[in-house]
């Protein structure tokens, strides 16, 4: 997953008909948007694409879809442990590894318990990795059930066995993100993505592979932008705007998430139900309002970058 530029991962949404299936003709569509707004990779199965609501068979048929529409274009990554006894993890990591995934991604926070310490969570990724031959694997520090924070020295070790190219980081904190860049020392084929875009450029300066976050499923042509032109010394102007931007909208785009991003593409054309099958909350007047006034300061943002909308 590594790039010599910096990348974009979307973290992809999943599509429903009103009636609640996924509408794969919508996420055909949402794939090609990533791909033209220039996305460096995909990131299926997560979070964002309601993975605890999906049935198993509905998980491998989505990501399978993805690829699919995808044809090599771009590597995709996939979640591919849902909790329980690491052999069960494991044989359904090896299922995702089937669809194509260039990588199966590991929940930090479903392979130990809250209460259980580093030692068995170590020791039962070591037990995963036995399991499931040469897949190449990624970490993802995913907020739910709980967040669970891999340290430098542990993302250190599992980088050294070869087999971890691909890290999403969520801890919010530069200071372990530049620890964190270390692991990958000497190893091309690993990228830390972030996820929080309050320090994405310096982030990005420190050495992150791109860029991994929910902003991108309202403007991704914006978060490629940042990637391509976080160092450009003539458009530092523009990236700090780009940045701040960033920082003062960050609540507005958690609110009721993923209904809002739905509701967002669906303004910018791409057919597209509002439709979730997770319990987010109400999307309230006084939400919509926020995102019709966040619509109109994106519409100034990216005219003034010359940024082209690709639905």
């Amino acid at each position: 997953m590594q790039q010599d530029k910096k990348g974009f991962i979307p973290v992809m949404l999943t599509p429903f008909k009103d009636n609640g299936e996924i509408d794969y003709k919508a996420l055909t569509q949402l794939t090609e948007v990533y791909l033209q707004a220039g996305a460096a990779g995909l990131f299926a199965n997560c979070l964002s694409s309601e993975m605890f609501e999906l049935a198993d068979e509905e998980k491998l048929q989505a990501i399978k879809h993805i690829i699919k529409v995808t044809n090599g274009a771009v590597p995709v990554v996939a979640t591919g442990t849902f909790g329980g006894a690491i052999q069960k993890q494991a044989d359904f990591v090896k299922k995702v590894n089937d669809t194509g995934a260039d990588a199966v991604i590991v929940l930090a926070s479903l392979i130990a318990d809250e209460q259980e310490n580093d030692d068995i969570f170590n020791d039962r990724i070591h037990q995963l990795l036995d399991l499931t031959d040469n897949i190449p694997l990624g970490f993802y520090e995913c907020p739910v059930p709980y967040k669970r924070l891999l340290s430098p020295d542990q993302l250190t070790q599992f980088v050294k066995t070869g087999r971890v190219i691909y890290h999403k980081d969520t801890c919010l904190d530069l200071d372990q993100i530049k620890q964190k860049l270390k692991a990958g020392e000497g190893n091309p084929q690993f990228g830390l993505y972030d996820a929080y875009m309050v320090h994405a450029v310096d982030s990005l300066k420190a050495g992150a592979a791109g860029l991994s976050c929910i902003q991108g499923n309202f403007f991704p042509e914006l978060i490629v932008w940042l990637c391509d032109n976080y160092a450009n010394e003539s458009l530092q102007t523009q990236v700090a705007e780009v940045q701040q931007f960033l920082i003062d909208n960050m609540d507005v785009m958690h609110n009721v998430y993923p209904i809002i991003a739905k509701y967002w593409l669906k303004k910018r054309g791409l057919g597209i139900s509002t439709f979730t099958r997770r319990k987010v909350g109400n999307f309230s007047t006084t939400i919509k309002e926020q995102v019709e006034h966040l619509y109109g300061d994106y519409n100034t943002l990216q005219n003034h970058l010359g940024l082209t909308l690709q639905v």
